[in-house]
């Protein structure tokens, strides 16, 4: 006779395993769809279950949500850590790591456009809730980390303040990518007056970052 803490790891590993797959499946659906058409149908359905096996783990849409969106800040956080550790970054100079990163950052916002679009609608919507308040302490934490990097780096920088001129380099390098590569209206309009792809605007944001800084460019 088995004793019961045997059969309980493969269960919990199992529990942890499909939870891991609806939140998977959650993010999926709500990439492709947007926040309306995201729907616990819709996301039981591509995450192979029935919609009442999502319902008997969240009791909504919104606290399923909730639950895969600061898995995916939480994720996020971690990659970057692995990506950028600062043993890995420590030696890099400092264009060589911004080219890295805003390289990094400028496929991420293409790639996943629709999905920031769709996050960025549900924290405005949830604002001031303690979900809103969890996931915008997580995204600062990943942002904080981000500056950490460079400032790593600080002898390279003549700006008199590093830590703020590298923080306030890298809004102005998100909030473009948010408006050219997440909600870029109609295009046809700025052609001729923006970067003709995303192998010129990285150069451009690279060379606008590392001039911010005050950092040595070759020519």
């Amino acid at each position: 006779m088995s004793k019961p803490g045997q059969s309980l790891a493969p269960q919990q590993a199992r529990s942890r395993e499909s939870l891991g797959k609806l939140l998977k499946a959650a993010i999926e659906v709500l990439g492709q769809h947007g926040l309306a058409g995201t729907t616990i149908p819709r996301i039981a359905a591509h995450a192979g279950l029935t919609p009442g096996a999502v319902y008997r783990r969240f009791r909504n849409k919104e606290v399923l949500l909730e639950t895969a969106i600061l898995r995916v800040f939480e994720d996020q956080d971690k990659v970057l850590r692995l990506s950028f550790s600062a043993e890995a970054t420590a030696g890099i100079p400092l264009p060589t790591l911004a080219e890295q990163v805003i390289n990094s950052l400028v496929i991420s916002y293409r790639v996943n456009a629709r999905l920031l679009r769709a996050l960025r609608q549900f924290l405005q919507e949830n604002e001031g809730t303690p979900f809103w308040k969890k996931a915008s302490k997580l995204e600062v934490r990943t942002f904080e980390y981000l500056v950490a990097i460079f400032v790593a780096n600080r002898s390279e920088i003549k700006h008199t303040d590093p830590r703020s001129a590298v923080a306030l380099g890298l809004v102005m390098i998100i909030g473009t990518l948010w408006e050219v590569a997440v909600n870029p209206g109609d295009v046809k309009l700025w052609k001729g007056l923006l970067p003709k792809d995303d192998r010129s605007l990285k150069r451009e944001l690279v060379h606008s970052f590392l001039g911010y800084l005050g950092v040595a460019q070759n020519s």
